[in-house]
């Protein structure tokens, strides 16, 4: 009975690894680009927030910025509603 359960276990550590690997990981890493490309925003960067909108940047505050997305037209908008930065995917 102790070899099946050392068994059992060497088998869950092996599962546990592999979704480590395969999802976590990746997700860490992707968590962490996002971040990056988050801290590095400036101003005349141009963005396409999430729900597709393109503008450029014109103010940044602390978690939020101004976004012209026409002329005569900013919205502000929450740092984290950037979807990407065109160019930099």
């Amino acid at each position: 009975m102790s070899q099946q359960w050392t068994v059992t276990i060497f088998y869950m550590l092996i599962f546990f690894g592999i979704i480590y690997f395969l999802m976590i990981r990746p997700q860490q890493k992707q968590q962490k680009q996002r971040q990056e490309m988050l801290s590095n925003l400036k101003v005349d960067d141009r963005v396409v927030l999430a729900g597709g909108v393109h503008g450029r940047i014109s103010k940044i505050k602390d978690n939020t910025m101004l976004v012209r997305i026409a002329d005569k037209v900013e919205v502000e908008v929450d740092k984290s509603g950037v979807a990407y930065v065109p160019g930099e995917e």
